[in-house]
């Protein structure tokens, strides 16, 4: 289907162009004392024109040949020659606009015929040159029309292209937001579940872990609580599209500690500095926190690991040399042939999303995961979006 050309406003085009040929019209016909004066059809002809370019989008296949049936006719009737051509030569461009090629060039070649006969029953000199210069002019305007056509078609490319990234770019985000989710109530639920079955355990031989453990247990909702009120907060509307920075290295002691609570005995080796002068972004740090709590969870919920050990290093040389390398080893049971379940895909997702990998290897006894992160990635996803704001 042809597309339409929009252009200005119709009502706009149509009153202009109706005052520009009437107007112009008469102040014409006074210097041309030979031709036929104006009269009632003369000027019902000269707004017959203006009046079909209304027709320019509800009926684009009457629009041309009604305009170019007005101005033949009025010009055929031996009026005055003046602006009446106007209507004409928009007609022509607003059809070639619209796509219309060969209606377009159908009436342009039965003007162009008509213009040539005309200047040659004159007879005078210059008729060829004048019939010749007509012409042109109408080649001129059908290609003043397909240049509109063929702008009008690469803005809407353009801009269909640019609602497809933001779109992508929208779905990646919530991805990430439902993965953050994942990671947060999958990471406390597990923790929450562990020490309640400490306490009911040894409620009966010592009353006195009901208090640490309950204790745990709030401690453990709250920050769960606030985390994901955080993370579904950017689904409102009236919220800032990233959230507030996510936990970063700093909290990894904390995290640890929860992990010593079920019973399991953690080591952590985290790097000597996180503060301000550290090279890692603000985006690896929160991945790198992420991917030692998913891989935590994973050990407490299905191991049954009694030790793990939890290493954050940057090599100086080797391959992974000048990146941020996560290594957290626990001697559980390992894989044990299981699917890999969503903690471990985000895992991927998130070393991916930085331009990063993910290694499981299984070690005797027990399970590694191993990411390598570039220092200073920004995620892809989150630079699209804030690009757009």
């Amino acid at each position: 289907m042809p597309r339409r050309f929009q252009g200005p406003p119709t009502a706009f085009v149509v009153i202009a162009v109706a005052v520009v040929q009437v107007v112009g019209t008469v102040f014409a016909a006074a210097r041309q004392p030979d031709t036929r004066p104006l009269d009632a059809l003369a000027f019902v002809l000269l707004l017959a024109g203006p009046a079909a370019l209304s027709l320019r989008r509800r009926s684009p296949a009457v629009m041309l040949p009604a305009v170019a049936a007005a101005t033949l006719l009025y010009l055929a009737s031996g009026y005055p020659w003046g602006p009446v051509l106007l209507s004409l030569a928009l007609a022509i461009v607003f059809s070639a606009a619209a796509g219309r090629r060969w209606q377009t060039w159908t009436v342009v070649v039965a003007c162009a015929a008509a213009l040539v006969a005309h200047f040659v029953a004159a007879g005078d000199d210059g008729a060829l040159i004048r019939a010749v210069a007509g012409t042109s002019w109408l080649v001129i305007l059908v290609l003043l029309g397909e240049g509109a056509r063929l702008r009008h078609e690469r803005v809407a490319e353009r801009r269909r292209q640019q609602e497809t990234r933001e779109q992508a770019a929208r779905d990646e985000y919530r991805l990430a937001l439902a993965r953050d989710i994942h990671d947060v109530v999958a990471h406390s639920l597990s923790m929450i579940n562990v020490r309640a079955s400490v306490a009911l355990h040894l409620g009966d031989r010592d009353p006195d872990q009901f208090r640490p453990a309950l204790e745990a247990i709030k401690a453990a909702s709250k920050e769960s609580l606030d985390e994901v009120r955080q993370l579904l907060g950017v689904l409102r509307d009236d919220a800032p599209l990233r959230p507030a920075s996510g936990p970063g290295l700093r909290k990894l002691p904390e995290l640890a500690e929860n992990a010593r609570r079920t019973g399991l005995d953690l080591k952590l080796q985290a790097l000597p500095d996180t503060g301000t002068d550290t090279p890692v972004a603000g985006a690896v740090e929160e991945a790198a926190y992420r991917i030692v709590q998913e891989a935590l969870t994973n050990v407490v919920r299905h191991s049954g690991a009694g030790r793990a050990a939890v290493v954050l290093e940057i090599p100086a040389e080797g391959p992974d040399a000048g990146q941020l390398t996560i290594t957290v080893d626990d001697d559980g049971r390992g894989a044990a042939g299981a699917p890999e379940g969503n903690g471990l895909t985000g895992i991927r997702e998130r070393a991916a999303a930085l331009g990063g990998t993910v290694r499981f290897l299984p070690l005797h006894p027990g399970w590694r995961v191993q990411a390598v992160l570039p220092l200073g990635s920004t995620p892809n996803t989150v630079a699209q979006i804030e690009g757009q704001q």
